[in-house]
Protein backbone atom coordinates (compact mmCIF):
# COMPACT_ATOMS: atom_id res chain seq x y z
CA UNK A 1 0.00 0.00 0.00
CA UNK A 2 1.61 3.33 -0.96
CA UNK A 3 0.19 6.72 -1.43
CA UNK A 4 -0.39 8.85 -4.17
CA UNK A 5 2.37 11.16 -5.01
CA UNK A 6 1.86 14.79 -6.86
CA UNK A 7 3.87 17.37 -7.05
CA UNK A 8 3.17 20.60 -4.50
CA UNK A 9 0.77 22.63 -5.28
CA UNK A 10 2.74 25.46 -4.06
CA UNK A 11 0.29 28.57 -4.64
CA UNK A 12 -2.90 26.54 -3.27
CA UNK A 13 -0.55 25.75 0.26
CA UNK A 14 0.80 29.79 0.10
CA UNK A 15 -2.65 30.61 -0.09
CA UNK A 16 -3.85 28.97 3.08
CA UNK A 17 -0.44 29.51 4.90
CA UNK A 18 -1.15 33.22 5.69
CA UNK A 19 -4.91 32.58 7.32
CA UNK A 20 -4.38 29.00 8.97
CA UNK A 21 -1.86 29.23 11.84
CA UNK A 22 -0.29 26.36 13.27
CA UNK A 23 -3.16 25.04 15.82
CA UNK A 24 -4.95 28.34 15.72
CA UNK A 25 -7.25 28.62 19.09
CA UNK A 26 -9.35 31.68 18.29
CA UNK A 27 -11.36 32.88 21.65
CA UNK A 28 -14.86 33.45 20.41
CA UNK A 29 -17.34 34.91 23.13
CA UNK A 30 -20.87 36.73 22.64
CA UNK A 31 -21.43 40.48 23.81
CA UNK A 32 -23.40 40.81 26.89
CA UNK A 33 -27.31 41.63 26.86
CA UNK A 34 -28.14 44.80 28.65
CA UNK A 35 -30.16 44.14 32.11
CA UNK A 36 -33.04 46.62 32.78
CA UNK A 37 -30.54 48.49 34.84
CA UNK A 38 -28.39 49.07 31.88
CA UNK A 39 -25.70 47.36 33.88
CA UNK A 40 -23.40 44.76 31.66
CA UNK A 41 -24.16 40.90 32.19
CA UNK A 42 -20.75 39.08 32.79
CA UNK A 43 -19.48 37.82 29.66
CA UNK A 44 -20.40 34.51 28.39
CA UNK A 45 -17.34 32.81 27.05
CA UNK A 46 -18.50 29.71 24.51
CA UNK A 47 -16.21 27.03 23.65
CA UNK A 48 -12.62 28.24 21.11
CA UNK A 49 -12.92 28.00 17.38
CA UNK A 50 -10.44 25.63 16.04
CA UNK A 51 -9.29 24.90 12.93
CA UNK A 52 -6.60 22.34 10.85
CA UNK A 53 -5.59 21.46 8.22
CA UNK A 54 -5.18 17.70 7.14
CA UNK A 55 -2.77 16.20 4.83
CA UNK A 56 -3.26 12.97 4.03
CA UNK A 57 -1.38 10.45 1.94
CA UNK A 58 -3.95 9.01 0.16
CA UNK A 59 -5.89 9.91 -3.32
CA UNK A 60 -9.57 10.84 -2.62
CA UNK A 61 -10.44 8.37 -4.71
CA UNK A 62 -9.29 5.88 -2.12
CA UNK A 63 -12.69 6.34 -0.31
CA UNK A 64 -12.32 4.41 2.40
CA UNK A 65 -8.42 5.55 3.24
CA UNK A 66 -9.09 9.13 2.13
CA UNK A 67 -12.91 9.07 3.63
CA UNK A 68 -11.27 8.04 7.41
CA UNK A 69 -9.93 11.53 7.40
CA UNK A 70 -13.07 12.70 6.23
CA UNK A 71 -14.79 10.83 8.51
CA UNK A 72 -12.07 12.40 11.43
CA UNK A 73 -13.30 15.56 10.41
CA UNK A 74 -17.20 15.04 10.93
CA UNK A 75 -17.01 13.21 14.06
CA UNK A 76 -14.67 16.05 15.67
CA UNK A 77 -17.65 18.89 14.63
CA UNK A 78 -20.18 16.78 15.66
CA UNK A 79 -18.79 16.55 19.75
CA UNK A 80 -17.66 19.51 19.35
CA UNK A 81 -21.27 21.44 18.37
CA UNK A 82 -18.83 22.44 15.21
CA UNK A 83 -16.13 24.52 17.45
CA UNK A 84 -12.88 22.22 15.95
CA UNK A 85 -12.96 21.49 12.25
CA UNK A 86 -10.88 19.97 9.94
CA UNK A 87 -10.52 19.71 6.77
CA UNK A 88 -8.80 16.96 4.94
CA UNK A 89 -6.78 17.48 1.56
CA UNK A 90 -5.84 14.60 -0.31
CA UNK A 91 -2.59 13.61 -1.66
CA UNK A 92 -0.57 16.62 -3.76
CA UNK A 93 -2.56 19.24 -2.66
CA UNK A 94 -0.85 20.56 0.01
CA UNK A 95 1.55 18.38 0.04
CA UNK A 96 2.87 15.31 -1.59
CA UNK A 97 1.95 11.98 -0.43
CA UNK A 98 5.23 10.83 0.70
CA UNK A 99 6.12 13.75 2.81
CA UNK A 100 3.10 14.28 5.21
CA UNK A 101 5.25 12.96 8.02
CA UNK A 102 7.60 15.76 6.94
CA UNK A 103 4.46 18.31 7.27
CA UNK A 104 3.38 18.10 10.78
CA UNK A 105 7.38 17.60 12.38
CA UNK A 106 7.78 20.94 10.44
CA UNK A 107 4.59 22.36 11.66
CA UNK A 108 3.39 22.99 8.04
CA UNK A 109 -0.18 21.50 9.00
CA UNK A 110 -1.83 20.55 12.21
CA UNK A 111 -2.64 16.61 11.65
CA UNK A 112 -1.39 13.78 8.86
CA UNK A 113 -3.22 11.05 7.80
CA UNK A 114 -0.55 8.27 7.03
CA UNK A 115 1.49 5.26 7.91
CA UNK A 116 4.68 5.04 9.52
CA UNK A 117 6.11 2.17 7.10
CA UNK A 118 6.38 5.52 4.32
CA UNK A 119 9.25 6.83 6.59
CA UNK A 120 11.88 4.12 7.51
CA UNK A 121 14.16 5.76 5.64
CA UNK A 122 14.21 8.22 8.34
CA UNK A 123 14.23 5.54 11.15
CA UNK A 124 13.51 1.93 10.81
CA UNK A 125 11.32 1.43 13.73
CA UNK A 126 8.51 3.97 12.44
CA UNK A 127 7.56 0.61 10.50
CA UNK A 128 5.96 -0.79 13.49
CA UNK A 129 3.81 1.67 13.93
CA UNK A 130 2.46 0.52 10.74
CA UNK A 131 3.27 -3.59 11.25
CA UNK A 132 5.82 -5.74 10.42
CA UNK A 133 6.33 -8.44 7.42
CA UNK A 134 4.75 -11.67 9.48
CA UNK A 135 4.00 -9.48 12.17
CA UNK A 136 0.82 -9.00 13.37
CA UNK A 137 -3.08 -9.11 12.43
CA UNK A 138 -5.13 -6.00 12.86
CA UNK A 139 -6.82 -7.43 16.37
CA UNK A 140 -3.82 -8.04 17.59
CA UNK A 141 -1.84 -4.72 16.73
CA UNK A 142 -4.67 -3.32 17.97
CA UNK A 143 -4.20 -5.35 21.71
CA UNK A 144 -0.49 -4.57 21.15
CA UNK A 145 -0.62 -0.67 20.54
CA UNK A 146 -3.47 -0.14 23.46
CA UNK A 147 -3.15 -3.53 26.26
CA UNK A 148 0.83 -4.61 25.73
CA UNK A 149 2.70 -1.73 25.99
CA UNK A 150 2.89 -0.77 21.74
CA UNK A 151 1.83 2.72 21.89
CA UNK A 152 3.90 3.90 24.96
CA UNK A 153 6.68 2.58 23.36
CA UNK A 154 5.80 4.48 20.52
CA UNK A 155 4.72 7.98 21.85
CA UNK A 156 8.65 8.78 22.22
CA UNK A 157 10.00 7.72 19.18
CA UNK A 158 7.53 10.13 17.31
CA UNK A 159 7.91 12.88 20.41
CA UNK A 160 11.57 13.20 18.25
CA UNK A 161 9.40 14.12 15.20
CA UNK A 162 7.41 16.95 17.20
CA UNK A 163 4.61 14.37 16.91
CA UNK A 164 1.89 12.81 19.03
CA UNK A 165 0.47 9.82 17.35
CA UNK A 166 -2.60 8.11 17.27
CA UNK A 167 -4.11 4.99 15.86
CA UNK A 168 -6.12 5.74 12.49
CA UNK A 169 -7.38 2.49 11.17
CA UNK A 170 -6.36 -1.12 9.45
CA UNK A 171 -7.26 -2.49 6.28
CA UNK A 172 -6.90 -6.16 7.96
CA UNK A 173 -4.19 -9.20 6.09
CA UNK A 174 -3.96 -7.37 2.32
CA UNK A 175 -3.90 -9.46 -0.72
CA UNK A 176 -0.31 -10.76 -2.11
CA UNK A 177 -0.84 -9.18 -5.52
CA UNK A 178 -1.40 -9.42 -8.97
CA UNK A 179 1.45 -11.33 -11.09
CA UNK A 180 1.08 -11.46 -14.76
CA UNK A 181 2.83 -15.04 -14.48
CA UNK A 182 2.12 -17.71 -12.11
CA UNK A 183 4.29 -18.33 -9.44
CA UNK A 184 4.98 -22.11 -8.61
CA UNK A 185 8.05 -21.32 -6.34
CA UNK A 186 10.07 -19.03 -4.16
CA UNK A 187 13.04 -19.32 -7.28
CA UNK A 188 10.19 -17.37 -10.09
CA UNK A 189 10.51 -14.71 -7.80
CA UNK A 190 14.31 -14.23 -9.61
CA UNK A 191 14.42 -11.43 -11.53
CA UNK A 192 10.68 -10.30 -11.04
CA UNK A 193 9.93 -6.54 -11.24
CA UNK A 194 7.47 -6.00 -8.46
CA UNK A 195 6.74 -2.76 -7.01
CA UNK A 196 6.24 -3.24 -3.41
CA UNK A 197 6.78 -0.93 -0.88
CA UNK A 198 8.68 -0.57 2.75
CA UNK A 199 10.21 -3.65 4.21
CA UNK A 200 8.12 -5.75 2.54
CA UNK A 201 10.06 -4.67 -0.46
CA UNK A 202 13.37 -5.21 1.67
CA UNK A 203 11.93 -8.55 2.08
CA UNK A 204 11.48 -9.13 -1.48
CA UNK A 205 14.47 -7.82 -2.67
CA UNK A 206 16.57 -10.21 -0.27
CA UNK A 207 14.68 -12.94 -2.20
CA UNK A 208 15.74 -12.13 -5.81
CA UNK A 209 13.04 -9.22 -6.61
CA UNK A 210 13.72 -5.97 -8.60
CA UNK A 211 11.82 -4.05 -6.24
CA UNK A 212 10.09 -1.01 -7.47
CA UNK A 213 8.46 1.83 -5.73
CA UNK A 214 5.41 3.53 -7.66
CA UNK A 215 2.21 5.86 -6.71
CA UNK A 216 -0.98 4.56 -6.91
CA UNK A 217 -1.88 6.09 -10.39
CA UNK A 218 1.40 5.45 -12.06
CA UNK A 219 1.00 1.58 -11.38
CA UNK A 220 -1.65 0.17 -13.58
CA UNK A 221 -0.02 1.85 -16.76
CA UNK A 222 3.37 0.36 -15.84
CA UNK A 223 1.46 -2.99 -15.23
CA UNK A 224 0.19 -2.72 -18.72
CA UNK A 225 2.89 -1.68 -21.23
CA UNK A 226 5.06 -4.51 -19.11
CA UNK A 227 7.14 -2.17 -16.68
CA UNK A 228 6.74 -4.36 -13.74
CA UNK A 229 5.46 -8.06 -13.65
CA UNK A 230 3.78 -7.80 -10.42
CA UNK A 231 1.87 -5.38 -7.85
CA UNK A 232 0.10 -5.09 -4.47
CA UNK A 233 -1.91 -2.57 -3.03
CA UNK A 234 -4.24 -3.71 -0.34
CA UNK A 235 -7.04 -5.80 -1.72
CA UNK A 236 -9.93 -6.40 -3.28
CA UNK A 237 -11.71 -3.55 -2.97
CA UNK A 238 -9.35 -0.72 -3.74
CA UNK A 239 -7.37 -3.08 -6.34
CA UNK A 240 -10.84 -3.34 -8.41
CA UNK A 241 -11.12 0.03 -8.37
CA UNK A 242 -7.44 0.83 -9.80
CA UNK A 243 -8.36 -1.69 -12.28
CA UNK A 244 -5.45 -4.59 -12.02
CA UNK A 245 -6.99 -7.22 -13.13
CA UNK A 246 -7.28 -6.03 -16.38
CA UNK A 247 -3.83 -6.60 -16.75
CA UNK A 248 -2.72 -8.91 -14.39
CA UNK A 249 -4.60 -12.76 -14.48
CA UNK A 250 -2.86 -14.02 -10.97
CA UNK A 251 -4.38 -13.11 -7.66
CA UNK A 252 -1.88 -13.96 -4.81
CA UNK A 253 -2.62 -14.07 -1.51
CA UNK A 254 -2.12 -13.64 1.88
CA UNK A 255 0.17 -10.56 2.00
CA UNK A 256 2.36 -11.83 4.49
CA UNK A 257 4.34 -8.41 4.61
CA UNK A 258 0.84 -6.83 4.98
CA UNK A 259 -0.75 -8.83 7.69
CA UNK A 260 -2.53 -5.98 9.36
CA UNK A 261 -1.72 -2.56 8.86
CA UNK A 262 -2.28 0.02 10.70
CA UNK A 263 -2.91 3.83 9.90
CA UNK A 264 -2.40 6.81 11.89
CA UNK A 265 -2.92 10.60 12.64
CA UNK A 266 0.32 12.45 13.36
CA UNK A 267 -0.51 15.48 15.24
CA UNK A 268 2.06 18.23 16.10
CA UNK A 269 3.25 18.28 19.58
CA UNK A 270 2.21 22.15 19.28
CA UNK A 271 -0.82 22.26 17.88
CA UNK A 272 -1.88 19.50 20.51
CA UNK A 273 -0.50 21.13 23.25
CA UNK A 274 -2.68 24.71 22.34
CA UNK A 275 -5.61 22.10 21.82
CA UNK A 276 -8.41 22.53 25.12
CA UNK A 277 -8.31 19.08 27.36
CA UNK A 278 -12.21 18.78 26.41
CA UNK A 279 -11.30 19.26 22.67
CA UNK A 280 -8.43 16.37 22.97
CA UNK A 281 -10.70 14.27 24.52
CA UNK A 282 -13.08 14.63 21.61
CA UNK A 283 -10.29 13.96 19.40
CA UNK A 284 -9.28 10.73 20.74
CA UNK A 285 -13.08 9.62 20.99
CA UNK A 286 -13.37 10.88 17.40
CA UNK A 287 -10.14 8.69 16.07
CA UNK A 288 -10.94 5.27 17.96
CA UNK A 289 -14.44 5.80 16.14
CA UNK A 290 -12.92 6.00 12.81
CA UNK A 291 -10.24 3.41 13.19
CA UNK A 292 -12.45 1.16 13.94
CA UNK A 293 -14.95 1.94 11.05
CA UNK A 294 -11.45 1.51 8.52
CA UNK A 295 -11.42 -2.24 9.45
CA UNK A 296 -15.15 -2.81 9.17
CA UNK A 297 -15.59 -1.42 5.72
CA UNK A 298 -12.86 -3.19 4.59
CA UNK A 299 -14.47 -6.57 5.90
CA UNK A 300 -17.96 -5.71 4.43
CA UNK A 301 -16.60 -4.88 1.54
CA UNK A 302 -13.57 -6.93 0.06
CA UNK A 303 -15.66 -10.32 0.26
CA UNK A 304 -18.29 -8.84 -2.54
CA UNK A 305 -15.54 -7.04 -4.29
CA UNK A 306 -13.24 -10.51 -4.57
CA UNK A 307 -16.59 -12.20 -5.94
CA UNK A 308 -16.47 -9.46 -8.92
CA UNK A 309 -13.25 -10.14 -10.00
CA UNK A 310 -13.69 -13.88 -10.05
CA UNK A 311 -16.21 -13.47 -12.40
CA UNK A 312 -13.93 -11.36 -14.29
CA UNK A 313 -11.39 -13.90 -14.76
CA UNK A 314 -8.95 -13.66 -12.56
CA UNK A 315 -7.54 -16.52 -10.60
CA UNK A 316 -6.98 -16.99 -7.55
CA UNK A 317 -3.84 -18.80 -5.72
CA UNK A 318 -1.86 -19.12 -2.44
CA UNK A 319 1.77 -18.32 -2.29
CA UNK A 320 3.68 -21.76 -2.25
CA UNK A 321 5.18 -22.73 1.20
CA UNK A 322 8.50 -23.03 -0.24
CA UNK A 323 8.02 -18.87 -1.04
CA UNK A 324 6.47 -18.10 2.41
CA UNK A 325 9.64 -19.86 4.38
CA UNK A 326 11.87 -18.41 2.66
CA UNK A 327 10.41 -14.78 3.21
CA UNK A 328 9.33 -15.77 6.89
CA UNK A 329 13.39 -16.49 7.24
CA UNK A 330 14.58 -13.72 5.37
CA UNK A 331 12.34 -11.52 7.56
CA UNK A 332 13.48 -12.41 10.95
CA UNK A 333 17.08 -12.23 9.69
CA UNK A 334 16.49 -8.46 8.55
CA UNK A 335 14.31 -7.60 11.93
CA UNK A 336 17.58 -9.16 14.25
CA UNK A 337 20.26 -7.67 12.01
CA UNK A 338 18.54 -3.74 12.60
CA UNK A 339 17.78 -4.72 16.28
CA UNK A 340 21.53 -5.53 16.64
CA UNK A 341 23.07 -2.66 15.30
CA UNK A 342 19.88 0.15 16.02
CA UNK A 343 18.82 0.67 19.83
CA UNK A 344 16.30 2.57 18.59
CA UNK A 345 14.20 -0.64 16.75
CA UNK A 346 15.74 -2.86 19.66
CA UNK A 347 13.62 -0.97 22.14
CA UNK A 348 10.64 -1.74 20.29
CA UNK A 349 11.57 -4.91 18.80
CA UNK A 350 11.74 -7.08 21.32
CA UNK A 351 9.21 -6.40 23.73
CA UNK A 352 7.23 -6.30 20.23
CA UNK A 353 8.62 -9.98 19.27
CA UNK A 354 7.68 -10.97 23.11
CA UNK A 355 3.54 -10.01 22.16
CA UNK A 356 3.78 -11.31 18.81
CA UNK A 357 4.92 -14.58 20.74
CA UNK A 358 1.67 -14.49 23.01
CA UNK A 359 -0.81 -13.44 20.90
CA UNK A 360 -0.23 -16.06 18.29
CA UNK A 361 0.14 -18.40 20.93
CA UNK A 362 -3.20 -17.84 21.83
CA UNK A 363 -4.75 -16.76 18.28
CA UNK A 364 -3.34 -20.66 16.81
CA UNK A 365 -6.05 -21.85 20.10
CA UNK A 366 -9.30 -20.68 19.26
CA UNK A 367 -8.97 -18.78 16.55
CA UNK A 368 -7.19 -20.92 14.29
CA UNK A 369 -8.97 -23.95 15.34
CA UNK A 370 -12.44 -22.07 14.42
CA UNK A 371 -11.20 -20.82 11.12
CA UNK A 372 -9.64 -23.55 9.92
CA UNK A 373 -12.82 -25.51 10.49
CA UNK A 374 -15.91 -23.25 10.03
CA UNK A 375 -14.49 -20.75 6.79
CA UNK A 376 -14.11 -23.15 4.19
CA UNK A 377 -17.22 -25.16 4.89
CA UNK A 378 -19.32 -21.74 5.45
CA UNK A 379 -17.80 -19.87 2.92
CA UNK A 380 -19.64 -19.32 -0.15
CA UNK A 381 -16.94 -20.56 -2.51
CA UNK A 382 -17.47 -23.90 -0.01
Amino acid sequence: MTPDRHPIDRRAFLRHAGSLALGGVAAAGCTPESTPTRQAAPAVHTRPAVFWRLASSFPRGLDVLFGAAEELAQRLADLTDGRFRVRPYPAGELVPGLQVLDAVQQGAVEIGHTGGYYYIGKEPALAFDTGLPFGLTARQHEAWLYHLGGLEALRPLFADFDVVNFPGGNTGAQMGGWFREPIASVGDLRGLRMRIPGLGGKVMSALGVNVQVLAAGDIYPALERGAIDATEFVGPYDDERLGFYRVARYYYYPGWWEPGPNLAFYVHRRAWEKLPADYQRAFETAVRAVAANVLAKYDARNGAALRRLRQQGVVLRRFPDDLMEAARQAATELFEQEAARNPTYRRLYEPWKRARAQLMGWFDVAEQAYAAFAFPRLGENA
